[in-house]
C-alpha cells in the first residue's frame, strides 16, 4: 500500500512523542507539577488509540479472493500428496496454511451458497443443485438463495469494496437463466459489480454459454480460446482497472473455476506432459499418494488407506486396451489441472505486479470431492453421462485421440476419481468423507506467522465468510435492501490463523440426496441411503475420526449408544437449519416442474432474433408428446438452413432445409434418427411441422409434415430420459456446436428465408410432477 511505503524506518510519531515526553519530564523536575505527567500519559494513550485505529482501518482494506475448484478431490494438489504439477497452488500452501480437516457440502450449489452467505445450505434455500425446483413442500430445495441470506459480496459492497465474480455461478434456478431473466438471483443482483462466467452447473471449455454482467453473449469462436484462461484474463483486467483508478479501495474477487468438472478439456500439450505417468494404474498411484500424504504430514501417521470402492476393478484385472484408454483419461484430467494451476499463477503474478499480493487474503478450496459420475468406463459424452446412461467401451475407445478436445466431453472412470479422493472411500454426492473433506488453503501474510504449516481444526465451508468478516472487523448488517437478515450460523476460525492450538468447530450436520451425516467433537456418523428405501431403514456408520482419519473402522455395532446419540443430534441440527423434510430425489428432480416454473406451460412461441435459450429454460420435450410448427417463406429454391436447433454435437434435435428437403434429426452421440421429406419444400409460404407421439417410456413415433402433407416418419426408440442437452435452443440457426454432421461445415447454417417464429405445443404427461403432491 502507498501509506506503507511512505513510513520511515523510525516512525515520526515515536520520535515526536519521545521529544515531548523529555520536555515534559524536565518540566516535572523543575517545577514539580504532577499534572504535566498526566498530560504526557494522556498523549501517549491517545497516540496508542490512533495507532490501533489506523491498524484496524488498514486491515479492513485487505483484498479478499476466493478461488474455488469444481469436483477436485482431497489429494489432487501437490501440496496434498499428488504427482500432478500444481506449483502455483502449492506456493499458496507454502506461504499460507493448509487445513486437512476442512469440509464442504458434497454437492456444488449448496457449497457455493454456504460459502457466499456464511450459513448452512438448507437454511438459505439451496439444499441441492439449483437445476431442481422441488416445489413449496421442500422450501430448502427450491433452487434460489433466500433474500434474507445476504452474500459476502452484498456485505462487502456496503463496506466500500468493489466486488467481482467470475466462472461458475450455479446459484440461480436454472429455469431463470434465460436472456430475459428473471435476474434477481444472478451475480449482479447478489452484490457483484461485474461478472464473467456461466450460470449453470458445467461448461464447455472451448465454447461456453457465456454471460457477462446481466447479458448472455454468443459463445467465443476463436480457436485459441479456453474458458479457464479467459476467466483469469478477465479477473486480472478487473484487478488492474481497480488498482489503476482506485488503488486504495479494497476488492472482493470470487473466482469459481469450471475446472475440474467434466467435460475435461485442455490443449494437447498439457495432456502430453503426463505421457506414461499413469501406466502403472490407479491402485499404485493411489498408494503412492497415500504415502506422500504421510510424508507431507497432511494426514496422520496412523491413517489407513480406505479399501477400493465397490465397482472399481483392480488395475491388474483390466485388459491392455482398457488400461490404455483409462490411462489417457487420467492424463487428460491431470493436464487439465496443471493448466488450471498455470492460470491461477497468472492471477498471483498480477497481484504481485500491482503491489496487491501482500495486502490480499486468498482462500482456496474445492466445492466437493471428486465425481464418480464417469462410472466404470469413463465418459466421452457429457450429456449421455449426465442422464445416467452407460457408454460402451468401444464407443469410448473410438474417441481416444479426441480426449481433451471439442468433440469429446470426457470424464474419467471412477477408479481415477477414487485416486483423487485419497485416502477416503467413495465420491461426491455421498456422506462419505470423500465427498466432503477437500483441501483448504488460506493465504494472509499480514496474519499468518508460520507459513507452510498444517492446521487440523475442524472447519466447515459455512465458516469461511464469517472468518473474513472477523479478519476485516466487519459486523454483518441486520438488514440488506430493507430485508431483515438471518443470523450468520457459520463460526469464525480466525484464531487458528495465528494459533495452531485454537479450537475447531464442534458440531456440523450434512444432508444431500437423502444421505445424512453429523460431526461432533471428534466423531462422525452418517448414512449411505439407498434410493427408494424408507429413511428409517438406512444403515448408519460411526467413526471416531479423531483417531481414524480416513474412516476405515466402523464402530456402529461396537458403540450403539454413541450412534444413537449422534443420530439424535443430527435430527436436532437438521430441524434447526431446515434440512427437513427429506427426499432422495436427485437427477429425477429435472422432471419437477412446479406450476410457477417457466417450463410448466404447454405452449411457447420463440421468435427469430432471440438469443440462444439455455436448455434449462427451454420447452421440455423430454419423454412427452409434442408438436413443433414453423411457418416459413422462401423466395427461391436456394434458400436453406436451420429452422430450429436444440442441442449440439453430443445430443439434441434439429429441423433444417437442405437441397430443398425438410429434414428432422434427433441425435445421441454418434447415433440418431433422421426423417427427410419425400417432397421438396415449396417456394413461397409453407409450414414445416414435426410431431412426436409418445408410445412408451422415452420412445415414440416422429412424423414430419410440409403444410398438411405427411412427408416422412420414423420410430424413435431411444430418447434421453432426463436432460436433452447442455446446449441451448436456437431459432433460425445453430450457433454453437452443430447438432447434425450434415451441416457441420456450414458455420451457423442460418436460414436464408423468412422465419418469424417457432411454435411449440406440448402434451401433458404424468411423469412431470411436483414432489410432495
Amino acid at each position: 500500500m502507498k501509506d506503507k511505503k511512505l513510513k520511515p524506518k523510525f516512525p515520526l510519531g515515536k520520535l515526536t512523542l519521545f521529544g515531548t515526553a523529555a520536555i515534559m519530564a524536565s518540566a516535572i523536575t523543575l517545577n514539580g507539577v504532577s499534572a504535566t505527567t498526566s498530560d504526557a500519559a494522556k498523549e501517549k494513550n491517545t497516540d496508542k488509540k490512533v495507532s490501533k485505529a489506523a491498524a484496524k482501518k488498514d486491515e479492513s482494506k485487505t483484498n479478499v479472493v476466493y478461488i474455488v475448484l469444481d469436483d477436485s478431490g482431497f489429494s489432487d494438489l501437490g501440496s496434498y500428496g499428488s504427482e500432478i504439477k500444481t506449483p502455483h497452488l502449492d506456493w499458496l500452501a507454502e506461504n499460507g496454511l493448509r487445513y486437512n480437516n476442512s469440509h464442504v457440502t458434497p454437492l456444488c450449489s449448496p457449497t457455493r451458497a454456504s460459502l457466499l452467505t456464511g450459513r448452512n445450505a438448507h437454511e438459505v434455500g439451496i439444499g441441492t443443485v439449483t437445476n431442481f425446483d422441488l416445489g413449496p413442500d421442500f422450501p430448502n430445495k427450491r433452487g434460489e438463495l433466500k433474500p434474507e441470506a445476504g452474500t459476502i459480496a452484498q456485505v462487502l459492497k456496503e463496506n466500500d469494496f468493489n466486488t467481482y465474480a467470475l466462472g461458475k455461478w450455479h446459484l440461480a434456478p436454472t429455469a431463470d437463466t434465460t436472456p430475459a431473466g428473471p435476474f434477481n438471483n444472478w451475480p449482479l443482483q447478489k452484490g457483484f459489480d461485474q461478472y464473467y462466467g456461466f450460470l449453470e452447473d458445467s461448461s464447455d471449455q472451448y465454447r461456453p454459454d457465456l454471460t457477462i454482467d446481466n447479458t448472455q453473449v454468443p459463445s467465443p469462436t476463436d480457436e485459441n480460446y479456453h474458458f479457464t484462461e479467459a476467466i483469469i484474463e478477465n479477473a486480472n483486467r478487473y484487478i488492474t482497472n481497480q488498482t489503476s483508478v482506485y488503488p486504495d479501495k479494497p476488492f472482493f474477487l470470487y473466482l469459481a473455476l469450471g475446472a475440474q468438472h467434466s467435460p475435461h478439456q485442455v490443449p494437447q500439450k498439457y495432456i502430453d506432459m503426463y505421457k506414461g505417468i499413469y501406466n502403472k494404474g490407479w491402485d499404485q498411484i493411489r498408494e503412492e499418494r497415500f504415502e506422500r500424504q504421510k510424508e507431507l504430514g497432511i494426514i496422520p501417521e496412523n491413517a489407513k488407506l480406505a479399501q477400493r470402492n465397490p465397482g472399481v476393478k483392480a488395475w491388474d484385472d483390466l485388459t491392455e486396451q482398457e488400461k490404455k484408454v483409462y490411462t489417457k483419461f487420467q492424463e487428460t484430467y491431470a493436464g487439465f489441472l496443471t493448466h488450471t494451476d498455470e492460470q491461477v499463477g497468472k492471477l498471483i503474478d498480477n497481484l504481485r505486479e500491482k503491489g496487491q499480493l501482500e495486502n490480499t487474503m486468498i482462500v482456496f478450496l474445492s466445492d466437493n470431492g471428486a465425481s464418480g459420475g464417469g462410472q466404470a468406463n469413463g465418459s466421452v459424452n457429457h450429456t449421455v453421462n449426465y442422464n445416467g446412461l452407460p457408454e460402451s467401451f468401444d464407443d469410448i475407445a473410438q474417441k481416444y485421440e479426441e480426449f481433451g478436445s471439442t468433440t469429446a466431453g470426457t470424464e474419467y472412470p471412477n477408479g481415477w476419481a477414487q485416486v483423487s479422493n485419497t485416502p477416503f472411500a467413495m465420491y461426491k454426492n455421498t456422506a462419505f468423507a470423500a465427498g466432503t473433506n477437500t483441501p483448504l488453503i488460506v493465504y494472509n501474510p499480514k496474519l499468518i506467522k508460520d507459513p507452510g504449516a498444517i492446521r487440523t481444526q475442524y472447519v466447515h465451508v459455512s465458516d469461511i465468510t464469517p472468518t473474513i468478516y472477523d479478519v476485516l472487523g466487519i459486523k454483518p448488517p441486520k438488514e440488506i435492501d430493507g430485508i431483515k437478515q438471518m443470523t450468520i450460523s457459520g463460526q469464525s476460525f480466525k484464531d487458528s490463523l495465528t494459533n495452531p492450538n485454537a479450537e475447531g468447530k464442534q458440531t456440523q450436520y450434512f444432508e444431500v440426496s437423502g444421505h445424512r451425516a453429523i460431526y461432533h467433537d471428534g466423531w462422525r456418523a452418517f448414512t449411505q441411503h439407498k434410493k427408494g428405501d424408507d429413511f428409517e431403514n438406512d444403515k448408519w456408520f460411526l467413526y471416531h475420526v479423531e483417531e481414524d482419519f480416513s474412516e476405515t473402522n466402523n464402530l456402529a455395532e461396537k458403540y450403539p449408544k454413541k450412534l444413537a446419540e449422534m443420530q439424535k443430534l443430527w435430527h436436532k441440527e437438521a430441524e434447526k437449519y431446515g434440512a427437513l423434510p427429506l427426499t432422495d430425489l436427485f437427477l429425477e428432480g429435472l422432471l419437477s416442474v412446479p406450476d410457477d416454473n417457466i417450463r410448466a406451460k404447454n405452449y411457447y412461441a420463440y421468435y427469430r432474433g432471440m438469443d440462444r435459450l439455455t436448455d434449462s429454460a427451454a420447452a421440455i420435450t423430454v419423454n412427452r408428446s409434442y408438436e413443433i410448427k414453423i411457418p416459413i417463406e422462401r423466395s427461391n429454391e436456394k434458400e436453406d438452413g436451420v429452422l430450429v436447433a436444440h442441442g449440439g454435437n453430443e445430443s439434441g434435435y434439429t429441423i433444417y432445409i437442405k437441397n430443398n428437403k425438410a429434414i428432422y434429426e434427433y441425435r445421441i452421440g454418434n447415433k440418431g434418427y433422421k426423417i427427410e421429406s419425400s417432397i421438396d419444400v415449396p417456394v413461397g409460404k409453407s409450414v414445416v411441422t414435426f410431431k412426436f407421439e409418445k408410445t412408451g417410456s422415452n420412445k415414440g413415433n416422429g412424423t414430419l409434415f410440409v403444410n398438411d402433407t405427411k412427408v416422412g416418419e420414423t420410430s424413435i426408440e431411444n430418447t434421453l430420459p432426463l436432460k436433452l442437452t447442455f446446449e441451448g435452443l436456437d431459432i433460425g440457426k445453430d450457433s454453437k456446436y452443430p447438432v447434425s454432421p450434415e451441416y457441420a461445415n456450414e458455420g451457423e447454417f442460418e436460414f436464408d428465408g423468412k422465419l418469424v417464429k417457432v411454435e411449440y405445443f406440448l402434451g401433458d404427461d404424468e411423469e412431470f410432477f411436483t414432489p410432495g403432491k
